[in-house]
């Protein structure tokens, strides 16, 4: 079923008030720790991992609870209305510089992150595991994944233009903590949007239907297809994260050129706009896991072209930037319309439909490997000698090139490979939706 534009496009704009949140924290929050908040690389790698091992709990769980609720707006558009509130005024403490003596503040930046994470997740986890409930077709998924990416990268582009040009209009003390307010705002305005813009289907679940825990781990654990997803996911947060989240040590430390850091954030996400264009063709012509894997070898040659590349040579420095996000695009769009597939595997194969169970796995994993690199990047610059505003040791600047050049590169060599494997294809997934329709029409009439 073809959706109608409005609420493709209202659906979109849940992920660009998202993405004001998840882009601050990725791309800001630890160059924020070390260099106005005051606290160490090691601490804030231990601030990040101690988040994660929370997630661990917290996903499954709030994907167990969505797949159970049963309102008159439906299992997952309740949280978009009732989480955006809190989640706004957890990232403006998340991003606030207490009065408090360094254990205070260790203390207070440990508690916001953490409770950042169980937030974001009561929201995000029900918002991406609408995709299933919006739309049963294989290639409309592709088209609202694309839509909801345009979203996502337009919160991006918001975020990589604008926040540190706040933070510096509204002063560099309470700067992040008043731009986190403005974002804010416009997050709640944005999932409200979302939230009344969209309609859940229910013509591929039976309305009493309710998930038992036995059958929601059989749902996951004899899913192969969902496992090769979740592959991706990993991979594909681990070559962004890296690269993203050091960008602003590269430019400061290694161009010695600050300045640049909100033009080439603001390019490089601009390209991806380019590149998600070009992903519902591509997939209806050659399907998702090989445009998949197109994508990651465009990001290899940007990868490679980086590690390589003299950083006096400004320009290539951004050529190789933008190839490297052109090739992230596929991955970031099509990974969210290959999970909604496994769902209908999963209930074809098991008659258990668990799309809240799916979708929070799945978020789990991606987070692992945000937490990997989130983790890994902090603790690389202090094992090779960081010390932040100061000058920085050759040891240092190559741990910087290894995090955004090199590691990238293994990742998407990782991502080239792995959908050789993936059999779910549109053929496929289209006789399973096929026979799950005649099935649950069987039981409705008797």
């Amino acid at each position: 079923m073809m959706m109608k534009f409005r609420s493709r496009l209202a659906y979109a704009v849940g992920d660009a008030g998202i993405n004001l949140y998840f882009m601050s924290t990725l791309s800001l929050l630890l160059f924020f720790y070390t260099d106005f908040y005051g606290i160490s690389a090691a601490v804030a790698a231990g601030i990040f991992f101690v988040a994660r091992v929370v997630d661990a709990v917290t996903d499954p769980f709030m994907g167990y609870l969505a797949d159970h609720t049963r309102s008159r707006w439906g299992r997952f558009r309740p949280y978009l209305a009732f989480g955006a509130i809190p989640l706004a005024v957890i990232s403006v403490a998340t991003f606030t510089i207490p009065d408090f003596n360094e254990t205070g503040k260790i203390i207070w930046a440990f508690v916001t992150y953490v409770l950042f994470g169980v937030i974001y997740t009561v929201v995000t986890i029900p918002y991406a595991a609408m995709t299933s409930v919006l739309t049963d077709d294989h290639d409309e998924r592709a088209t609202l994944t694309t839509f909801r990416m345009f979203g996502a990268f337009s919160g991006a582009m918001v975020v990589m233009l604008g926040m540190m040009t706040l933070v510096e209009f509204f002063g560099f003390e309470n700067g992040f903590q008043y731009t986190m307010v403005l974002y804010g705002i416009i997050g709640t305005a944005f999932l409200w949007w979302s939230f009344g813009g969209t309609k859940e289907r229910t013509d591929l679940a039976l309305p009493e239907e309710r998930i038992s825990l036995p059958n929601a781990m059989k749902a996951l654990f004899r899913n192969s297809p969902l496992w090769i997803v979740i592959s991706l996911f990993i991979l594909g947060m681990l070559a962004f994260t890296f690269r993203q989240t050091v960008a602003p040590f590269y430019f400061k430390y290694t161009l010695e050129r600050p300045d640049l850091l909100t033009s080439f954030f603001s390019i490089t996400l601009a390209v991806m706009f380019v590149g998600l264009i070009c992903v519902p063709p591509l997939t209806k012509r050659i399907g998702k896991a090989a445009t998949v894997q197109i994508g990651a070898i465009v990001a290899m040659i940007g990868a490679a072209g980086f590690y390589f590349n003299d950083p006096g040579n400004i320009l290539m420095v951004y050529v190789w930037g933008c190839i490297m996000a052109i090739g992230g695009a596929p991955i970031a769009v099509l990974g969210w319309a290959m999970l909604a597939d496994t769902i209908e595997y999963a209930q074809h194969a098991h008659d258990v439909r668990a799309d809240g169970v799916i979708y929070s796995t799945a978020s789990f994993f991606q987070k692992v490997g945000k937490a990997v690199a989130g983790t890994a990047i902090p603790a690389i610059l202090a094992l090779t000698g960081f010390v932040a505003n100061q000058v920085q040791s050759s040891e240092v600047l190559g741990g910087i090139l290894l995090c955004i050049a090199v590691i990238p590169f293994i990742a998407n060599l990782a991502l080239f490979g792995i959908p050789f494997v993936y059999k779910l294809d549109a053929d496929a997934h289209g006789q399973i939706v096929r026979e799950l329709k005649d099935r649950l029409s069987r039981v409705s009439s008797t």
